[in-house]
């Protein structure tokens, strides 16, 4: 699908999930120098996402604030975290510190 063709595609709130996935993306170094490796939407979910080349999903619903998901390819497990640096600190240490806590 061209680029055009997928926003023409957004509705109103789906619209301002894709503004938000784009400025969370653009406002922060860590994420401006990853390759997006898919952008989409999520016709059961609902979530506006753009894949990044790290497996951190940045993805909003309905105009909501933006979250940084991961998820376990073995398993299906999905992670919703409010900031990337949870997301990959995820990443790099799994449960282990949600487990010393």
């Amino acid at each position: 699908m061209e680029t055009t063709d997928f926003i023409n595609s957004l509705k109103c709130s789906d619209l301002q999930s894709f503004v938000l996935v784009l400025q969370a993306y653009n406002s922060q170094y860590d994420t401006r120098n990853l390759n997006i490796e898919d952008i989409g939407f999520n016709i059961y979910s609902g979530y506006v996402y753009f894949h990044l080349e790290n497996d951190i999903t940045i993805c909003s619903c309905f105009g909501n604030s933006v979250e940084y998901l991961t998820t376990n390819y073995k398993n299906g497990e999905e992670n919703f975290f409010d900031t990337y640096s949870e997301a990959i600190n995820f990443l790099k240490y799994g449960d282990e510190e949600s487990e010393e806590a």
